[in-house]
Parts: C-alpha cells; structure tokens; sequence
C-alpha cells in the first residue's frame, strides 16, 4: 500500500520559513519524480514545485520562485519543500504527489498525501 504521508506544516508570521517534509512508502520512491501542490480555501490547487526521479530537474511555480526549495533524500524516501520569505498568500493545505512523469499536471500524479496545513499571518 502506498503512503505519502506530509508533515512539518503549521503557522507562522509572514516573513518566516517552514520545511515542510513528505515521507513516501509501499513505491519504489527513486523511481518516482515528486510535486507539491497547494489547496486554499475557496481556491483551486495550485503547482507549487516537482523534483526529478534524480533531484537533477526542479521547476517551481513563478509565485514561489526565489522563496522555496525542493529536495529530496532516495535513501530516505523523503522529499522536502522548504518556505521561506513566508506571505499570507502561502496559505493553503499543502500536498505532496508522485508521478511517473516529469509534469506540473495534477491529474498525472498517482499517488497523493492527505495534506498539511499552513497559515501564515500578517
């Protein structure tokens, strides 16, 4: 059974950082390339960023360019999204997605997290 499982979401003021972390199991996680999304209430999801099967290929939503990083750790089957230069406009549940493909598609990712929170005040 496969589980994507995000943590590391929470509030913080604008101008703070979060890292945010997605621990993957029951895939073969390294032959996977990795995305993150966000949800806001009200709004559609959002591509936030997606990392290659290797960590060579990265892209990022321009919203988030400059601010966030994406990494991953095969061994550890782990990817990460670290926020920085936080702004309320961050706000929204965060998901993390493995797809076969190199893609900012939603619909192209097969597995998905439940979700983490973030909310950043003023």
């Amino acid at each position: 059974q496969v589980q994507l499982v995000e943590s590391g979401g929470g509030l913080v003021q604008a101008g703070g950082s979060l890292r945010l972390s997605c621990a993957a199991s029951g895939l073969a996680f390294s032959n996977y390339n990795m995305g993150w999304f966000r949800q806001a209430p009200g709004k559609e999801q959002e591509f936030v960023s997606r990392i290659g099967w290797s960590g060579s290929r990265i892209y990022y939503a321009d919203s988030v360019k400059g601010r966030f990083t994406i990494s991953r750790d095969n061994a550890k089957k782990a990817v990460y999204l670290q926020m920085n230069s936080l702004k309320p406009e961050d706000t929204a549940v965060y998901y993390c997605a493995a797809a076969d493909i190199f893609t900012t598609t939603p619909n192209s990712y097969k597995y998905w997290g439940q979700g983490t929170q973030v909310t950043v005040s003023s």
